[in-house]
């Protein structure tokens, strides 16, 4: 039978998954097509990693809120990508400029982690979606973090006093998304905490991954228990379904 008219019995399996599976051969190698898409991503991924953030976006969805910029105690990307301790700290320069200590309820931290592409294609519309449910909590204020990484929110949240911190960042890129978004909260902020201690909401990238508003939706639920129970992480159980992964409604 003739290559080209034979069936491609790897074709179901990938309507369900980005995975690469059954990329087939040419001799020894990779056909060309799956090589050059190969490459492609890979160059994504390297792309969402270097790529100066711009909260251009952030800044107008943001709009009406208190807002402040500041930077982590990394210099430069060279820097933030070998030394991830100094992502996790507010450059000391930049501390006067959080807000101050007033008993915040939520404070809302936009960084850009490993991804800039994550923040500027889905920060915004998530951001969009979140604001009437954030109506309810009260005392918010957003932050705007560059070279940081998730803990920093945890010297933001203890810094302005607030109760609960949520950390939008871009996500480690991989070949099958380089624009990942993932939020974390974590109740009662101090630096030190551990991962164990926050509760993670990833893989928001809609069309192929989580919607915006099932992302909002799931969020607004783990803040409102976060706050009654007092506690986040490991500690507390999700008792909801988690959201279906797909298309943004």
């Amino acid at each position: 039978m003739n290559e080209e008219a034979r069936p491609d019995l790897w074709d179901p399996l990938r309507r369900f998954t980005p995975a690469r599976v059954g990329l087939g051969r040419s001799g020894g190698a990779l056909p060309v097509r799956p090589l050059l898409e190969f490459q492609l991503a890979h160059a994504q991924a390297r792309d969402a990693v270097h790529l100066p953030v711009d909260f251009r976006s952030v800044r107008e969805a943001a709009a009406g809120l208190p807002l402040t910029e500041v930077r982590s105690s990394a210099p430069d990307r060279t820097t933030y990508l070998r030394r991830p301790d100094l992502g996790r700290r507010v450059h000391p320069d930049d501390l006067p400029l959080l807000p101050e200590p007033v008993g915040h309820e939520l404070v809302l931290v936009v960084a850009d982690g490993l991804s800039a592409t994550a923040v500027h294609r889905h920060a915004a519309p998530l951001l969009a979606q979140l604001r009437p449910r954030l109506a309810a909590f009260g005392g918010l204020s957003v932050v705007l973090a560059s070279q940081a990484r998730v803990a920093i929110g945890d010297e933001i949240g203890e810094r302005v006093g607030a109760r609960l911190v949520m950390v939008l960042i871009g996500e480690r890129p991989g070949l099958s998304a380089a624009d990942s978004l993932g939020v974390y909260l974590t109740y009662a902020p101090r630096v030190g905490r551990r991962d164990s201690e926050r509760n993670c909401l990833s893989n928001i990238h809609p069309p192929t991954g989580l919607g915006y508003e099932a992302a909002a939706r799931a969020l607004a639920s783990l803040m409102t228990r976060s706050l009654r129970l007092g506690l986040s992480g490991v500690a507390l159980r999700e008792e909801d379904e988690p959201p279906a992964v797909g298309p943004a409604p």
